[in-house]
């Protein structure tokens, strides 16, 4: 009696057991959309019978203990994501970063020059945008009396277009110096935000949802702008054109005019940033929706799943057009602060005149 309760019992606990391994886990949304923003030291192309098809890149360390080590990543695509005494830890306060394991057995960063998948699209989207200039000046070289046709008819107007209307009314009589900068600006912004909007290599990168490369490029702009400035933008900056009692003895004024100059290129930093990430977060949310509501029923996944897909469509289209806009703010500000820099009265007169 007592061997067949206790069979009735283990077959109903293994049962049991097996429901739990095989009970499908709950989508952690938030982990989702962050994994997938983040950058990494491959690039995944897609995942096929629950195999990933990636493209390893190369992984640069320098080491206290070993030196440098020069490796692919695919040698960390095992079990722990170990090669070595190098770890990529999947918990903790350095999640997702190559890591070395001391004597002692703890986390210890090395000196990491990693070719990540951002840095390699960076690459990728600046060699393709050095062709397609290239290829556009050729063609101008070859016969620059005959009007263009198709995508160099495109980028002449779009190229004309920024030059008359953003960078010659903004800086002024010296726009041509300013021209090659502000323009590489603008089609460097707008082709790395519509690759980060294609789901496939050579696209997928994060690359202007990722503030370190926000931070460069409005720390560029930073350094011309206070590097080329002229005698009237220093003199406004450190002996404003305000009563004395708010200039001396304390510097109230240039304290100001200071916290303005780096806020300027803190804004361009951060609004691209936020907004190409805030798009594609948008897109990963609504296409998460189709696996949360999968325990609904059928029924409600399926009209859920369809609304889900209708308003993918109609982010993904806007996404192309805030693509282009964040392009525009970023170069049409860039102008305007070089303005300010060079001819603070013409700009600001301009700027009277088109009020």
């Amino acid at each position: 009696m007592f061997p067949i309760v206790s069979s009735a019992y283990g077959q109903e606990a293994m049962e049991t057991n097996m429901q739990k391994d095989y009970e499908p886990k709950e989508l952690d949304i938030k982990k989702l959309i962050l994994d997938q923003l983040a950058d990494k030291y491959e690039w995944h192309i897609v995942t096929w019978n629950d195999r990933a098809i990636t493209i390893p890149l190369p992984i640069i360390l320098y080491s206290k203990s070993s030196g440098w080590n020069v490796f692919l990543s695919s040698k960390f695509n095992n079990e722990n994501s170990q090669y070595n005494q190098f770890l990529i830890p999947s918990e903790g306060n350095n999640v997702g970063k190559i890591v070395e394991i001391d004597a002692s057995g703890n986390e210890v960063r090395p000196l990491d020059i990693s070719l990540t998948k951002n840095a390699a699209s960076l690459l990728l989207s600046a060699l393709l945008l050095i062709t397609l200039i290239m290829n556009i000046a050729r063609a101008y070289k070859k016969d620059s009396m005959e009007a263009k046709k198709g995508f160099t008819g495109a980028m002449e107007f779009l190229i004309l277009s920024i030059t008359d209307e953003v960078i010659k009314p903004s800086i002024g009589k010296e726009y041509r110096k300013y021209a090659p900068y502000i323009l590489t600006l603008f089609f460097f912004i707008l082709l790395n935000n519509l690759l980060g909007l294609v789901p496939i290599f050579p696209g997928g990168a994060n690359v202007t949802g990722n503030i370190s490369v926000t931070l460069v490029l409005a720390l560029f702009t930073f350094l011309i702008v206070n590097f080329t400035g002229s005698k009237t933008y220093y003199k406004n900056l450190f002996w404003p054109d305000v009563p004395a009692w708010l200039k001396a003895p304390f510097p109230l004024m240039q304290i100001i005019e200071l916290v303005g100059t780096i806020t300027k290129p803190f804004a361009l930093m951060i609004r691209l940033f936020a907004n190409i990430t805030a798009g594609h977060s948008i897109v990963l949310g609504l296409t998460s929706v189709v696996f949360v509501t999968v325990s609904l029923g059928p029924a409600i996944n399926g009209s859920i799943s369809f609304i889900s897909v209708l308003f993918n469509i109609f982010i993904m289209f806007l996404e192309i057009l805030v693509a282009f806009i964040q392009a525009y703010i970023f170069t049409i500000l860039t102008a305007v602060f070089i303005g300010l820099a060079r001819n603070p009265e013409e700009v600001e007169k301009e700027e009277i005149e088109s009020a």
